[in-house]
C-alpha cells in the first residue's frame, strides 16, 4: 500500500527574498528579482543582469573560515534548509537517523570553486591548489554537507539532471516516502552559476537574453521573448510520511502526490519539437497521482523565456489536458526570479505547495505580446485568488531530462 507523504518545512533563499516568506510575499506581488549583476565587474561579459542572492551576510552565518571552504552553491542549500528545519520543527533526537534521507540536486555545483582554483593554478601551479578545491565543487557535496550537519545517516543522493535537477531529487524522495523505504527526507536543489564562466558560457550557446533590460528580459511566453536570465539561490522541501508527521503534531503545509521523470531522447539543449517527452512526464505524474487532468488547477510552468522551450512546453500542456488546459492557469515564476538552473524546480515546488495553501497563483510578470501558439492562461502580469487544490510543477533539463512533481491541499 502506497503511503501518503506531505510537507512539514519550507526554506529558500531567492532573488526575491532570503527566506520562504519574504520570496512568497514578492512573487504574490508581482515582484522583480532581476536587477544589474553586483557580485562582479561585468565589463568582460555581454550579459549584464541576473537573479541575485541580496542583502545576507554569508560570513556572519557560517564564519569566515567555513565561507572559504564552502562553495556558495552549499552555502546557499544549508541556509535554505536551516530555514526548513527550524520550520518543521523536527526533533532529531527522537527519530530513526537510518530512517531519514536527503535528496538534493545541482545542476552544475561549485562552478565558482573550479574558476577560482584554475585562475589559482596558472598564477602559482598545480600543485598548489587548495586541499578544499575537490571537496568544495563536486555537486553531491550539498547533499554531503546536509547530511553531516544534521546527522542524517539513511541515503544522501544528488540527482544531476540540469535544470530538472531538483524537481528528480524532491520526487526520488517522494518514491523513497511514499515505497516505505524511509519516514522524513530533506530535498531539494541549490545553485551558484551567476559569476563570469556560468554567465558567459550560457551566453554563447545563445542561451541567455542580452537586452539588459531588467524589466523586458526575462519574458517567457512573450513573441520577442530570445533567451533567459540566469538565477542563483537554493529551496529546501521537508517531506515526511503522514503518519509520522501527525504522530509529531507536525504542521503540514500540503501533500505532494505524484512525480513522472522522462526524457525526450533527441537532442543535448533542445527539447523535442512534437513535445512528447514533456507531455508524457505530465501524464506520468497525473496517472502516479491518481487524479484526473481535470483536477489539476495550476502549472508552474518551466517557462525559461526561450523561443524553444515556451513553445514546446505550451504545446506539451495542450496535449496532455486536451480541452481542460484553457482551464488551467498557468504562469512562469522565473520572470521574477531568473532561472535558477538546477535550484529551480525547488524553488517552484515551494510556489505550488504555498498557492495551493493560500488559493492564490503567482503571476508571469513583464511579458507583453503573444503570438498566436500562447494562447493559455499564463496570468499575465498579475496573481489571482484561484482555489488551488493540485498544482503541478515542471522542470525540464538540457540532455532532455523532464520531471513534473504533483501537491494538493491538505485536507487532514
Amino acid at each position: 500500500m502506497k503511503r501518503r507523504v506531505v510537507i512539514t518545512g519550507l526554506g529558500a533563499i531567492t532573488p526575491l527574498g532570503n527566506n520562504v516568506e519574504d520570496t512568497w510575499n514578492a512573487a504574490k506581488k508581482g515582484v522583480n528579482g532581476i536587477d544589474f549583476i553586483k557580485g562582479y565587474d561585468t565589463d568582460l561579459t555581454e550579459v549584464k543582469i541576473a537573479g541575485e542572492i541580496k542583502d545576507f551576510d554569508f560570513v556572519e552565518f557560517f564564519g569566515k573560515k567555513q565561507v572559504k571552504r564552502l562553495d556558495k552553491f552549499v552555502q546557499f542549500g544549508l541556509v535554505a534548509t536551516k530555514e526548513a528545519v527550524e520550520d518543521s520543527g523536527i526533533d532529531f533526537d527522537k527519530i530513526d537517523r537510518d530512517r531519514m534521507g536527503v535528496y538534493y540536486g545541482s545542476g552544475i555545483g561549485g562552478l565558482e570553486t573550479i574558476a577560482d582554483q584554475e585562475d589559482k593554478a596558472k598564477e602559482r601551479g598545480y600543485d598548489r591548489l587548495s586541499p578544499f578545491f575537490i571537496p568544495s565543487a563536486i555537486i553531491n557535496i550539498a547533499a554531503g554537507n546536509i547530511a553531516i550537519e544534521y546527522g542524517i545517516t539513511g541515503p544522501a543522493l544528488s540527482s544531476v539532471t540540469a535544470c530538472a535537477s531538483a524537481a528528480n531529487s524532491i520526487g526520488e524522495a517522494f518514491r523513497a516516502i511514499r515505497d516505505g523505504y524511509l519516514e522524513l527526507a530533506l530535498t531539494g536543489g541549490t545553485e551558484a552559476s551567476v559569476i563570469p564562466l556560468g554567465i558567459g558560457g550560457f551566453n554563447v550557446m545563445m542561451a541567455l537574453n542580452k537586452s539588459n533590460d531588467v524589466n523586458y528580459a526575462s519574458i517567457p511566453f512573450d513573441k520577442n521573448r530570445s533567451g533567459f536570465v540566469m538565477g542563483e539561490g537554493a529551496g529546501t522541501i521537508i517531506l515526511e510520511e503522514y503518519e509520522h508527521a501527525i504522530a509529531r503534531g507536525a504542521k503540514i503545509y500540503g501533500e505532494m502526490i505524484g512525480y513522472g521523470a522522462t526524457c525526450d531522447a533527441y537532442h543535448i539543449t533542445g527539447p523535442d519539437p512534437e513535445a512528447i517527452g514533456a507531455k508524457k512526464c505530465m501524464e506520468v505524474a497525473i496517472k502516479d497521482a491518481g487524479i484526473k487532468f481535470t483536477d489539476v488547477d495550476y502549472i508552474n510552468a518551466h517557462g525559461t523565456s526561450t523561443p524553444l522551450n515556451d513553445k514546446t512546453e505550451s504545446l506539451a500542456i495542450k496535449k496532455a489536458f486536451n480541452e481542460h488546459s484553457y482551464n488551467l492557469s498557468v504562469s512562469s515564476t522565473k520572470s521574477m526570479t531568473g532561472h535558477l538552473l538546477g535550484a529551480s524546480g525547488a524553488i517552484e515546488s515551494i510556489f505550488c505547495i504555498l498557492a495551493t495553501r493560500d488559493d492564490f497563483v503567482p503571476p508571469t510578470i513583464n511579458s507583453k505580446e503573444f503570438d498566436e501558439n500562447m494562447d493559455l492562461d499564463y496570468t499575465i502580469g498579475k496573481g489571482k485568488e484561484k482555489v488551488v487544490n493540485v498544482a503541478i510543477s515542471n522542470s525540464l533539463g538540457f540532455g532532455g531530462h523532464n520531471a513534473t512533481v504533483a501537491f494538493k491541499k491538505y485536507r487532514g
